[in-house]
């Protein structure tokens, strides 16, 4: 192996500022790591003239990506440029140029994923992409080394900063949706369209990319259900503190028996659960694993540092294997087929707010129609309304299949003493 390594980075915004300054001011730690020298020969940039905050020094900056993509010296591409289809071209590019990847790029993973990993695997080419999900968590690296001897069987993760700083802000400080994704646009953790935050689509993309990881299994994005939590109220906050529950944008990933459930939903969970205390824009992701019991990983979900920390982890794996001459050799294919559970199959608590009408025995009727379908309350509250002499009723459910609980909600609406079900979130107790 050559004495030094050169590096292309793809993209110079936020996370590719933040590769420069880890090189830049680690040179000693990573000539310790890896045994040689590492930099950055060039950067690809949209905007040769822009002013920039980060220096570097003598790495040539260019708008053509072949000028990187063509350059024997360069061992290795970095992509931080964002993007689907673009991205896609230029490390497919990359890989059949014999060059390594590592990319912190969650939508190109989540979609195309299975397809780069077969063709760096066919040009004995490293693709890492540790930086995807949870910044600088490394969740893909504990789950594919650390956890690699175990059957891992539940993740369940706050893999969106964005949401879990919403729902802090509402649940702490009273907050409507609107005021608290107000704050979050204006300190930065929110985009000015936030619809792939706020809508679950960007927590979903994750969950696709851990449950690949973790099962052993093709995980199409279709295959991940999604609510986010544009809808969520702060009445519904409240009565969960009532209740001894907390509300969060939940990513969850249970494979048993051969068959996957994977789902992004606010999610109210105990408060004794070890994601309950996430707050702000932290990220956690809790693994449940048959040897290991149960585990956590914490930290900080995005940031130009954090997140250029776990692409960093990446490129030192890959010198590292560079070194023993065995890059390309760690991609696994999938074990499973993973078909996806049927409703009858997943079980949850479930947590509802109705309204329902102030009369001699109406609750009688709604305990009816669970008791009919084997559904038992484990809590219950309720509150007198001053309008239109209706009550609102709050329940939690034992354990119930999802199926039945389809089934109660909708024989709920039709029943006469039921003016509306105002709404219904999945409760996970403590973890256990």
């Amino acid at each position: 192996m050559k004495n030094g390594v050169s590096i292309g980075l793809f993209g110079l915004g936020t996370v590719g500022s933040g590769v420069i300054q880890l090189i830049h001011n680690h040179q000693e730690e990573l000539f310790h790591q890896v045994g040689c020298d590492v930099k950055v020969k060039t950067v690809l940039v949209r905007n040769i003239e822009k002013d920039r905050d980060v220096q570097i020094g003598d790495t040539e900056l260019t708008t053509d990506p072949n000028k990187i993509l063509q350059d024997p010296e360069i061992d290795i591409i970095i992509e931080v440029m964002g993007g689907v289809e673009e991205a896609r071209e230029h490390i497919i590019k990359a890989l059949n140029a014999k060059k390594h990847v590592a990319t912190a790029n969650k939508d190109l993973i989540a979609l195309y994923g299975p397809e780069l990993q077969q063709i760096a695997a066919e040009n004995n080419c490293d693709l890492f992409y540790e930086a995807s999900v949870a910044g600088g968590v490394p969740i893909l690296r504990g789950l594919s080394d650390g956890l690699v001897s175990d059957r891992i069987q539940k993740l369940m993760g706050i893999v969106n900063g964005t949401t879990n700083y919403i729902l802090t802000k509402m649940d702490e400080d009273g907050f409507s949706y609107e005021q608290a994704l107000k704050e979050a646009q204006e300190l930065g953790f929110a985009e000015a369209d936030p619809t792939a935050d706020v809508e679950g689509l960007d927590a979903a993309r994750k969950m696709a990319i851990l449950a690949r990881l973790a099962f052993f299994t093709n995980v199409a994005l279709d295959d991940v259900e999604v609510d986010g939590i544009s809808q969520v109220a702060v009445e519904d906050l409240n009565y969960g503190k009532k209740l001894g529950l907390t509300m969060k944008l939940i990513g969850l990933a249970h494979f048993e028996n051969q068959q996957l459930e994977v789902s992004v939903q606010p999610t109210f969970l105990a408060k004794s659960h070890p994601l309950a205390a996430v707050k702000n824009e932290y990220n956690a992701i809790y693994v449940n694993g048959e040897a290991v019991g149960e585990t956590m990983f914490y930290g900080p979900g995005a940031g130009s540092l954090p997140t250029a920390t776990a692409v960093m982890s990446d490129v030192v794996a890959i010198i590292k294997n560079m070194r023993l001459g065995v890059n390309g050799h760690s991609f696994v294919g999938p074990r499973f087929a993973g078909a996806l559970k049927a409703a009858d199959q997943r079980f949850s608590q479930y947590y509802f707010r109705l309204h329902l009408k102030d009369e001699v025995g109406a609750f009688s009727k709604i305990t009816t129609l669970f008791n009919e379908l084997g559904i038992s309350f484990e809590q219950i509250l309720q509150t007198p309304l001053s309008k239109d002499e209706l009550a609102e009723i709050i329940i939690v459910t034992h354990t119930v299949s999802l199926d039945n609980f389809q089934t109660a909600l909708m024989k709920l609406k039709d029943l006469p003493v039921v003016d509306e079900v105002i709404s219904y979130y999945r409760v996970e107790g403590d973890g256990k």
